[in-house]
């Protein structure tokens, strides 16, 4: 919004808003997941994926 207003970025916005996107990207998936909007509904297809990624170690990587 400081571009529309006619207001410059000051370099310690532009850090804050680094250091803030750079937490984000830390985040775990699963987190980001339940964020969403209809997080809910992709609860039982969460629960099939990592059911079938712990699977896949026991069996020999197939």
């Amino acid at each position: 919004m400081k571009r529309r207003n006619g207001v410059r970025w000051t370099r310690d916005d532009r850090a804050l808003l680094h250091d803030q996107m750079r937490a984000l990207a830390h985040l775990s998936p699963y987190l980001v997941i339940l964020i969403l909007p209809g997080s809910f509904a992709m609860m039982p297809l969460l629960a099939w994926w990592l059911d079938r990624r712990r699977g896949r170690g026991s069996r020999g990587g197939c």
